[in-house]
């Protein structure tokens, strides 16, 4: 059975994943509270699926970008699981998950999640061979920037403001993903960590780090 954990935001998610079916999902909004209300929340998951951590064999964690803070959260408690118990982790970025959760499309998409100041976090996909494929580098800027890149058709989905949705809605040309499919699901993130776990492609739980992004734009890890 796989746990995935993602805090990259204020978007917190929890799932249990074992490669047939969802275990058990959660997510929640926490106010910089992900320190306080992970462990817990963790706890409960288990408890309501009648699982304990040692029928967990394997862990997914969300690495971003994201906030500084949330990200280590999240990253602290699977590394620590992992080094612990001695378990495959599988490192996923963040804006994957939100790209393989949308519909097949021959748009390109731009996954997009908050990065704080006014600022987001971005990625280009495109379809290829039924899959959403990264294209370049993540990158953060103000939605401006971002619409003023896109000139053709594109697909945009992920964490966005009720203000921000607007502003995508008016501009021709831009399909804007339902709020449904803008929320990331961890079960999404679990399903992604488990086809690289089956192809025995885990991290290094010691060394994987999270992905932060530079005021500039610049991704870091």
């Amino acid at each position: 059975m796989l746990l995935a954990v993602d805090t990259s935001t204020s978007l917190v998610g929890l799932a249990l994943y074992d490669g047939d079916q969802v275990l058990g999902e959660m997510t929640w909004t926490t106010k910089q509270h992900h320190t306080t209300q992970l462990s817990p929340a963790l706890s409960g998951l288990l408890k309501r699926c009648g699982v304990s951590m040692s029928m967990v064999t394997a862990l997914g964690v969300a690495i971003g970008p994201g906030s500084f803070t949330s990200l280590r959260v999240g990253l602290s408690l699977i590394k620590g699981i992992a080094l612990a118990r001695n378990l495959p982790v599988m490192g996923i970025s963040t804006l994957d998950v939100i790209a393989a959760a949308q519909p097949q499309a021959n748009d390109p998409l731009v996954a997009v999640l908050q990065a704080g100041r006014t600022r987001i976090a971005f990625g280009v996909y495109k379809n290829i061979e039924k899959q959403w494929q990264p294209e370049g580098a993540v990158r953060s800027g103000t939605l401006d920037e971002l619409l003023a890149e896109l000139t053709g058709p594109t697909i945009i989905a992920g964490e966005l403001t009720v203000d921000e949705r607007k502003k995508i809605s008016k501009v021709k040309n831009l399909q804007l993903a339902s709020p449904i499919l803008c929320v990331r699901r961890p079960a999404v993130l679990a399903e992604l960590a488990w086809n690289r776990w089956q192809d025995s492609d885990a991290d290094d739980a010691a060394t994987l780090a999270p992905i932060y992004l530079h005021v500039a734009g610049t991704p870091i890890s």
